[in-house]
């Protein structure tokens, strides 16, 4: 009855503000450790020949290297992935290969492009209720190995409904999710210099971020790599390789229209996200277990906030879903010091700054997934990414965000110790 009423009490009056998110409660959900793989090109980079299944395994490992505990602590796993049919299978195999015992269990959430914060917010939920003190949310992706096929076919029944209908439109990576991209900025008027501009300067801050060394977060993760005789020797990969170095605006405005079909043809190669292989993992517990074993803390998790909305502009997903968690938590715009928001495509990056009013020195600062790559499952680097980049800045609110496919959008908060 006692946690009974603590809970209540909790969620009846939850703190608002900085100045009440910022004290520290032996109940807090807290982050002990988040890293990420390095994000390679899907079919072109260094974890091409690796499945999905090893990416995965590898990623535990390092994880299971780096978080200065052990590994059968952990009461529960929860791993957000997108693509492989058998996700459940890999999920909980990969783990129990890297070493962590059989009695932790595994779970799978999949919440297309939100689906490693979705495994972030699931086991800071287990946490805050009572059912674990320390968790393990993992994000993984192999776009190699599990390209999006789309959407299944589905009834007539569905389709019939206009708004359903354009899931269905906008279901495949490769093209039809474009659609929404020129959907956005026909829209919102976003024009291609925009779109350019922005996108060169993702490469350029993610190229700038990993010659000086800012991307800390990178463990390395055992892939393998394939002769031209088909022999597989393990590797290390440790790298982004998805960076251009020396693009500027002009050449990015040279590309060719991948999508002409629809709009006015102003999403390319050049200013859209990269198809990528990638893997990140965020250790939670409660504050109390934390100071317990001693572990440094990094932040403190604060909520999570999901929206809907049209899946014809999923990309704007973002506008929702931030001024959503701020409202929750007491937050302006001001008091957040770096926001990480998913560069699905220029379009809807260039919107969601202006849209926002967000002050672009405190966006994306070293790169977005235009530059770094955009696996499915990749807005838990995004956590990891941050939190490097909110201490090395001494800053205290990291709001991380993302839009959806199929039209959502959503947002978290952490607090910097």
């Amino acid at each position: 009855m006692d946690r009974l009423r603590q809970l209540t009490s909790h969620f009846s009056s939850a703190p608002k503000g900085l100045p009440a998110l910022s004290k520290k409660n032996p109940d807090d959900v807290v982050i002990t450790m988040a890293v990420r793989s390095a994000l390679t090109k899907a079919k072109k980079g260094g974890f091409k020949d690796t499945r999905s299944d090893e990416l995965l395994t590898g990623m535990f490992k390092a994880a299971v290297a780096k978080m200065q505990i052990d590994p059968g602590l952990i009461q529960d796993i929860c791993v957000g992935t997108v693509l492989p049919p058998g996700a459940p299978y890999e999920a909980r195999s990969a783990a129990l290969a890297a070493g962590i015992p059989q009695t932790t269990p595994v779970q799978v959430i999949n919440r297309f492009c939100s689906s490693g914060l979705m495994a972030v917010t699931t086991v800071a939920n287990q946490i805050r209720v009572g059912q674990i003190e320390i968790g393990l949310a993992v994000g993984v992706e192999s776009m190699t190995a599990n390209p999006d096929s789309g959407s299944p076919k589905l009834s007539d029944d569905i389709m019939v409904h206009n708004t359903a209908k354009d899931c269905i439109q906008a279901s495949n990576i490769y093209l039809p999710m474009g659609w929404t991209s020129e959907n956005v900025a026909q829209d919102f008027n976003v024009t291609r210099e925009d779109m350019d501009q922005f996108a060169a300067m993702s490469h350029k801050r993610a190229s700038e971020a990993q010659r000086t060394g800012k991307f800390t977060e990178i463990v390395p993760v055992e892939g393998f790599s394939k002769s031209e005789s088909g022999e597989r020797t393990r590797i290390i990969v440790d790298k982004d390789d998805g960076i251009r170095h020396d693009t500027t605006p002009a050449a990015l405005g040279k590309i060719r229209s991948a999508f002409p079909q629809w709009g006015g043809g102003k999403t390319t190669g050049g200013n859209a996200s990269q198809i990528t292989d990638g893997a990140a993992a965020v250790l939670l517990m409660r504050r109390k277990k934390a100071e317990e074993l001693g572990l440094p803390i990094l932040a403190k998790y604060v909520t999570t906030s999901v929206a809907g909305l049209a899946p014809r502009i999923m990309g704007i997903g973002p506008t929702y879903a931030i001024p959503m968690v701020l409202e929750q938590t007491g937050l302006t715009i001001g008091d957040v010091d770096l926001f990480e928001i998913n560069e699905a495509f220029a379009s809807m990056y260039v919107y969601c700054v202006r849209k926002l009013g967000l002050d672009i020195e405190k966006v994306n600062v070293n790169g977005g997934a235009i530059a770094l790559g955009h696996p499915l499952d990749k807005c838990a680097r995004q956590v990891a990414t941050g939190l490097a980049e909110l201490e090395r800045r001494g800053g205290k609110v990291l709001v991380t965000s993302m839009c959806i496919g199929l039209g959502m959008g959503a947002a978290a908060v952490f607090i910097r110790e």
